[in-house]
């Protein structure tokens, strides 16, 4: 052990935390969660310690530690995995056992939402959380968190309540004992503390607690209290002892990005923008939020492109124009940073659009998928801000930086906290634009074409198959015919509007 990293080692606290191992490029090679920081990461340098050859490894590589302190355990377990993926640490993998990651489903649109553990999440509809690498401490958490946001497993098999329902840990749905919205809402509470938002969702909880009680509904005010004594002891469990939030300044991949741009504070709010089509149809746009380096999925917006044609430019410029509309930053306020997946003229989209808007300038960067080049555009993508500052911090980074006319393009090493937290913006911007375009494709294929008929409300489209018994009988229908089951003039409407499709 070096003499750098002894030093550090020794001043470890001896409270939870997440801890990082690195090595002597300063690559982070391996993220681990402690119930106490100092004895944790001590054990690893012990003599006396018996280890695997992995892990003996792991060891010979260490050259440096850094650490962030969190209040418990359980925010730990929630937020680890989201550090993990973004970060891809290499001995995160090589020292996992045989079985897959675990991952929390929550079917919330169903008719009978239940929560369940799996190894492969789907793209079914249902929100996932993980994965999870260490599979008892997330089924204890799941258990004690049961307590305070009672839900089901599986569907009945009978239409009597289970016993879950008379301990307090199921919702009762069967016999009607909770309605379907009342548990709806308490799974969103749920998936908001398991996306890490314990504070905001205990702040919320308490407000409407104090909002019941001042409104005489003592029994909704004694439900929410216990929720929030279930909470509190959470917080006092042991779910992984010495097995194994960030916090927004100690998270290094914020502050390289605050270096690099010249912000005057790590970026708290970044949105990332994509467009999704198919040859120019079903276009759709994704925003996603990532709150202090993690992703707010509960801020994740869509939007249905109005422009037609296959032009991300004219897309990208439409999105921004929406998403800075002024009746959407009152509702969702502003970022700190934009991230646009793309090179230069998805990029020079943005800033033209976001120009013609009310609202004041805001830092916009691409990022362009061939070889993952941060890209600047010379006084337009840093209000304010000096380019002899972003390539003066670029090569400190080893970067390397190209000015070419008005862009400022810097490609800097693949394995920077920052390129790999930038990457997974862009990467989650991505699948939540595909996955939007891929409704958007299979509502489509099975719209019937008497959907679009102007002027054929639902009622009328009713009558038509009840008539013809189908949109190719309707389409087969003389004007006679037409008019005998929607009138005169609607009849005459449809057959010339169908006279094109015969």
């Amino acid at each position: 052990m070096n003499k750098k990293l002894e030093s550090k080692v020794g001043k470890l606290p001896s409270a939870p935390g997440v801890y990082f191992f690195k090595d002597m490029y300063g690559e982070t090679i391996y993220i681990g969660k402690a119930a106490s920081l100092r004895p944790r990461v001590r054990q690893y340098f012990q003599n006396s310690r018996v280890f695997d050859p992995k892990t003996d490894v792991l060891v010979s590589e260490i050259a440096d530690v850094d650490w962030t302190p969190v209040e418990t355990e359980a925010d730990a377990l929630f937020l680890e995995a989201e550090l993990v993926r973004r970060n891809q640490p290499r001995f995160n993998i090589l020292l996992r056992d045989d079985k897959s990651s675990l991952y929390v489903r929550i079917d919330i649109k169903s008719d009978y939402p239940t929560v369940s553990l799996v190894r492969r999440p789907l793209d079914d509809g249902a929100r996932y959380f993980g994965p999870y690498l260490f599979g008892p401490a997330i089924r204890k958490a799941l258990r004690l968190l049961r307590r305070a946001f009672p839900y089901a497993t599986a569907r009945p098999s009978g239409k009597r309540v289970s016993l879950h329902y008379h301990l307090g840990l199921d919702p009762g749905l069967e016999e009607g004992r909770t309605s379907l919205n009342t548990y709806r809402a308490n799974l969103k509470k749920l998936m908001q503390y398991l996306s890490g938002e314990r504070v905001a969702l205990t702040r919320s909880i308490e407000r409407e607690m104090k909002a019941a009680a001042k409104n005489h509904e003592f029994e909704r005010a004694a439900v929410l209290r216990n929720q929030l004594q279930c909470m509190q002891a959470l917080g006092r469990q042991i779910l992984f002892s010495d097995r194994e939030l960030q916090d927004v300044s100690r998270d290094e991949a914020l502050v390289q990005l605050m270096q690099l741009l010249g912000l005057k504070n790590p970026p708290r709010r970044i949105e990332g923008f994509d467009i999704s089509h198919q040859q120019g149809v079903h276009n759709a746009a994704s925003m996603v939020v990532f709150s202090f380096g993690l992703p707010d999925k509960t801020a994740y917006r869509k939007f249905k492109m109005r422009a037609p044609g296959n032009d991300d430019f004219a897309h990208m410029a439409e999105v921004i124009s929406r998403r800075f509309r002024a009746d959407n930053v009152k509702k969702w306020g502003l970022p700190d940073l934009v991230l646009i997946d793309g090179g230069k003229g998805q990029l020079s989209a943005a800033l033209s659009a976001l120009s013609r808007t009310q609202i004041k300038p805001i830092p916009i960067i691409g990022l362009a998928k061939k070889e993952e080049q941060i890209i600047l555009r010379k006084e337009l993508s840093l209000p304010g801000g000096d380019m002899t500052v972003v390539e003066a911090v670029a090569r400190k980074l080893d970067a390397y930086v190209d000015k070419t006319g008005a862009f400022v393009a810097v490609l800097l090493p693949a394995n920077t906290s920052l390129v790999k937290l930038l990457q997974r913006i862009r990467d989650e911007s991505h699948r939540f634009a595909l996955s939007y375009h891929t409704v958007l494709k299979r509502s489509r294929q099975t719209a019937s074409l008497l959907d679009e008929i102007p002027g054929v409300g639902p009622v009328a489209r009713k009558k038509l198959i009840r008539s013809f018994g189908s949109a190719r009988g309707v389409l087969a229908a003389s004007p006679a015919e037409l008019k005998s089951v929607l009138g005169n003039r609607s009849g005459e409407t449809t057959y010339k509007y169908l006279s094109a499709y015969r």
